[in-house]
């Protein structure tokens, strides 16, 4: 039985498709893990390779930290949104969020208030400073984007984009 109560079995060959990704993936005859072929790791590093790419984006040109990036462009996308809401829809922890969100408070980028409902949650939105500056970032974040997605046919990139929906859904 595989974990969401099926029996596993999938395919046009009757084995499951989780069998078949593990013959190809990294374990070994002798039952070891390798490392440089085990998927989690492989996508570890491809996330992080992808992410300080399009680091050299804003780091540089712009000066902010990825948690300021990842911060600013939540707040690019909507005029204001509760701290709260912050971590889950930028894999950032409650305090990474918030070393963000003052850090882009302090240079003008952002500003807080306490929501009129509840004193204990802060609601953080862009300033006309950030506003101006997430305008700035967008287009060279783009253009990165495209310069990544470059290595690919169209057809991959659309089956990429099919594969990370599925993987992201099947871990809910």
């Amino acid at each position: 039985m595989d974990r969401r109560g099926g029996s596993g079995v999938m395919g046009r060959s009757g084995e499951s498709r989780g069998q078949e990704a593990t013959e190809r993936g990294a374990a070994q005859d002798n039952g070891e893990l390798d490392l440089q072929r085990y998927f989690p790791y492989r996508l570890a590093r491809l996330a992080e390779q992808v992410s300080l790419a399009v680091a050299e984006v804003y780091s540089e040109r712009f000066a902010l930290t990825r948690q300021e990036w990842r911060v600013l462009a939540i707040l690019g996308a909507r005029p204001e949104i509760a701290t709260k809401e912050i971590g889950p829809l930028t894999t950032l922890d409650k305090m990474q969020v918030s070393r963000a969100v003052q850090g882009l408070e302090a240079r003008g980028i952002a500003s807080r208030k306490h929501h009129p409902d509840d004193r204990r949650e802060l609601i953080v939105s862009l300033t006309p400073a950030g506003r101006a500056l997430y305008r700035k970032i967008v287009p060279f974040a783009l253009a990165r984007e495209t310069e990544l997605l470059g290595a690919l046919t169209a057809a991959e990139v659309k089956v990429l984009d099919r594969v990370m929906h599925k993987l992201s859904a099947a871990l809910g």
